[in-house]
């Protein structure tokens, strides 16, 4: 497995072989199961698989935990040496962001609602580094989870706006057993706030199983979303939403399928999950 954190030998691995195919899965380490399911995903599906492992500063806000955000790598490289990992890319934020640094990737629409609204200066953190990664590393294809429902709409818009030579693909979420999306930010949970935790996703299957039931108003979905996290003292509600699976905009009457989101504090840490109710597809 090559661990290389330069730009120029990057390349100049990527390139070797030029028929070789490539899966990317990009990632800010502290890998996971999740993680690790993206990565057998990409190795099934190419030749050679790249892991890059980067905490990104530009989609932190000043307020955000980049400081605290958890860091092992490595752990990280001995769990992506046993699955197999050809390359490992490791940069600094100076490799990816130099002094004289300028330019950045802005999605608009769905880029301004859900998150966007909550965490004004995300995406164009998110757009602008992996827009960096996909030049770097130029994949065949790309991989990422289904739990960041808008990044993946945000980054499929960048792709198509861009004309990016990359294939997205998007891979169901993984959970623990308690059906809580796995996340690195789950270790900052205290036990207690851990077993809180399990109300996001009852609330996601209550609005889902009302849907399934003929429940069509985007209101009483939002309102049995958030009937349900009230009911756990440890749950701070941030959002709710019932939104279309493209525009990511709120609906008040769903017709063929809704993205239901949420995103909710357990003391100072803020987890997302999302399910798509019916069979409703994310755009290709």
């Amino acid at each position: 497995m090559n661990v290389i954190d330069s730009i120029p030998e990057i390349r100049q691995l990527r390139w070797a072989d030029p028929t070789l195919s490539w899966g990317l899965v990009p990632t800010m380490g502290y890998l996971h199961e999740g993680h690790l399911a993206l990565v057998r995903r990409a190795k099934a599906e190419n030749d050679q698989t790249a892991v890059t492992i980067f905490v990104n500063p530009a989609q932190f806000a000043p307020t955000e935990d980049l400081s605290t955000y958890p860091r092992d790598l490595a752990r990280d490289l001995t769990l992506l040496q046993a699955e197999g990992v050809d390359l490992v890319f490791t940069p600094t934020a100076t490799t990816i962001y130099p002094p004289d640094f300028q330019t950045t990737v802005t999605v608009q629409q769905v880029s301004q609602p859900l998150e966007g609204a909550a965490r004004p200066t995300h995406f164009q953190g998110v757009a602008t580094v992996v827009a960096k990664l996909f030049n770097i590393l130029q994949p065949t294809r790309a991989y990422f989870g289904q739990k960041d429902a808008q990044q993946t709409v945000v980054l499929r818009q960048m792709v198509r706006d861009l004309n990016f030579n990359v294939a997205m693909i998007i891979c169901p979420t993984i959970r623990e057993a308690d059906g809580l999306a796995m996340s690195s930010r789950n270790a900052y949970l205290s036990p207690e706030q851990r077993q809180a935790a399990a109300v996001l996703r009852r609330a996601l299957l209550a609005a889902q199983s009302a849907y399934a039931q003929g429940e069509r108003r985007g209101d009483h979905l939002r309102q049995l979303m958030t009937e349900t996290i009230n009911t756990e003292p440890l749950a701070r509600l941030d959002y709710v939403s019932a939104a279309d699976p493209e525009t990511l905009q709120e609906l008040t009457d769903v017709e063929e399928g809704v993205l239901l989101s949420t995103a909710v504090f357990f003391g100072k840490t803020r987890l997302i999950d999302n399910i798509l109710a019916s069979a409703y597809e994310m755009a290709k």
